[in-house]
């Protein structure tokens, strides 16, 4: 993968899905909401100084959410980050830049 390029979509690994709970607890306050599911479906990820992971996530029923997730580069200590999210996307929507 290229710095700067989005990756191909791919199946979700556990550390995606220990991503995703990390943020778990911040989406639900920004969203001042509980999710009982809260699992990685498939995700795409960009290089930066750091990485950035762009993951659609089931939140139960037929609702879904595209995270957008930072990990800093491990010698900052710097802790994960949810960056951004989208609402209301479908199993078919497809991850991308955002």
């Amino acid at each position: 993968m290229m710095t700067g390029g989005l990756s191909e979509a791919r199946s979700p690994t556990p550390e995606i899905q220990e991503l995703v709970d990390e943020v778990k607890p911040t989406f639900e306050a920004k969203n001042n909401e509980k999710y009982e599911e809260f699992k990685a479906v498939s995700y795409k990820s960009q290089v930066v100084a750091g990485i950035i992971y762009y993951v659609k996530v089931h939140l139960g029923k037929d609702e879904y959410a595209h995270l957008k997730i930072f990990r800093p580069l491990p010698q900052t200590k710097d802790p994960v980050e949810l960056m951004d999210y989208q609402m209301g996307k479908t199993k078919d929507d497809e991850v991308t830049y955002f």
